[in-house]
């Protein structure tokens, strides 16, 4: 019998790519951080499920839709592609922050969506996220939570948060060689 895969879940803004207040409303507003393609190409080479897990309250608020949305994670998976890399799957709260929708982090239902599709237990996942809502999500599920110091992460690492057990890395290319050399053993 084979080894169950294992299960890493990345934020998308500022994770993968850089963020803006305004949103990533279009496939050319949506640049990569340097590193971030390779990294995920490096998981999926290493035999790792690659998920995304991102709110995307820009459809709630009106300023996008899910199609224009699809247009730009088309882009990101292709880039990822072209780097013999794979996105196994991508989950998304499209709801305004108003709605009180169990999708949206910090609230866990993204989470458990990821878990149900895979049917992998979350206590043996990863997420990689760059705010305290993506490290709460993980917290709340069991999830191992790194923190990267790209997008909000310098900000979240400055606040007031509790992040005790929390791996700490510069970016996705450092946390996915903390996962590879460190994470697993």
């Amino acid at each position: 019998m084979s080894d169950p895969k294992k299960l890493i879940i990345l934020d998308r803004d500022g994770v993968i790519n850089h963020d803006s207040p305004e949103y990533i409303k279009t496939p050319d507003e949506c640049h990569f951080i340097d590193g971030s393609i390779e990294a995920i190409a490096t998981l999926h080479k290493a035999g790792f499920l690659v998920a995304i897990a991102t709110n995307q309250a820009g459809i709630g608020r009106g300023l996008y839709t899910k199609d224009t949305l699809a247009k730009i994670h088309k882009k990101m998976v292709e880039a990822v592609e072209r780097e013999d890399g794979r996105i196994d799957a991508i989950f998304y709260c499209p709801h305004h922050p108003d709605d009180d929708c169990d999708c949206r982090k910090p609230k866990p239902g993204l989470l458990h969506q990821i878990e149900k599709h895979f049917n992998i237990n979350l206590n043996d996942a990863f997420l990689v996220g760059d705010s305290w809502r993506d490290i709460r999500a993980a917290i709340t599920v069991g999830t191992k939570a790194i923190l990267v110091k790209t997008g909000n992460g310098e900000m979240t690492l400055e606040a007031d948060h509790d992040l005790t057990g929390v791996v700490v890395c510069d970016n996705l290319a450092g946390a996915v060689d903390w996962i590879i050399t460190k994470g697993i053993a």
